[in-house]
């Protein structure tokens, strides 16, 4: 077999390896989707009329503010289930996993492989059953079916984005509750960006921090294509953004794996 076949086959095998723990053990995974989840119904039915007036006047009703908020919930999501791959990762390197794969004739990348495809398709998932939430509490869209496609592959881009920086986390942490503490900022950094509020709507010297970061053009971007409002640079910010986390991560996490353990 070739080299190429032999990877694709050491990562499809790594790949089924991380699913499978990912179905033995759930709590892990739906613990952090609570997080999106219980957020957009406190917002929706605790906060929503009165954030409602503060997007769109007077005349905003809830469903305004549904329509805002779910975008902005669904990169949120995101974030919260590559807190799981942290943790995954931190365990398979503190539990001598690693070791045993490093003496076995598998191709040395296929086991990040494995984590990083594994983390897309859960966090793609997630993000399908906080959007199924989001339809069932009134979202609606009128979005084409092109600009639904573009959608999609911005959340698959930017979840492979977090998930590499979450491999690299989950490597250098001494142990699971390391890793999870590490990753904070990818639950936190959605909190102080546009998911609630328009950036215009917060104080000025907190404007800054709130729009030069990952999520806010990301944001901007998922609820141009799906509600129709200008897009602006922001689609240009999130694909740079999201191919400069994703190779940050990549080489961070190949430098400290490739290390020779001490």
């Amino acid at each position: 077999m070739s080299s190429l076949s032999l990877a694709v086959r050491d990562s499809t095998t790594m790949l089924r390896r991380n699913l499978l723990h990912a179905r033995r053990y759930p709590s892990l995974t739906l613990n952090l989707l609570l997080t999106p989840i219980v957020l957009l119904l406190l917002f929706v039915y605790v906060f929503g009329d009165v954030m409602s007036a503060g997007i769109g006047g007077s005349g905003a009703d809830r469903s305004d503010y549904i329509a805002y908020v779910v975008p902005g919930l669904l990169l949120m999501t995101l974030g919260s289930t590559t807190i799981g791959t942290a943790v995954s990762v931190s365990n398979d390197m503190t539990e001598g996993i690693i070791a045993r794969f490093r003496t076995m004739a598998i191709h040395r990348g296929s086991v990040l492989i494995g984590h990083v495809v594994g983390s897309v398709l859960q966090a793609v998932a997630s993000v399908v059953l906080v959007g199924a939430v989001g339809v069932a509490i009134g979202f609606r869209s009128d979005a084409t079916a092109l600009e639904w496609l573009a959608a999609f592959g911005l959340l698959v881009l930017f979840a492979l984005a977090l998930t590499w920086i979450a491999v690299g986390m989950g490597l250098i942490s001494p142990n699971a509750e390391a890793a999870s503490n590490n990753a904070l900022p990818l639950i936190f950094l959605p909190l102080i960006s546009s998911t609630f509020v328009p950036i215009d709507a917060m104080p000025g010297w907190f404007q800054p921090i709130a729009q030069y970061q990952p999520f806010t053009p990301a944001i901007e971007t998922l609820r141009g294509l799906l509600l129709g409002t200008e897009i602006g640079n922001n689609g240009w910010l999130t694909l740079a953004w999201s191919l400069a986390l994703a190779a940050l991560g990549y080489r961070w996490s190949k430098a400290v794996f490739d290390r020779d353990p001490s």
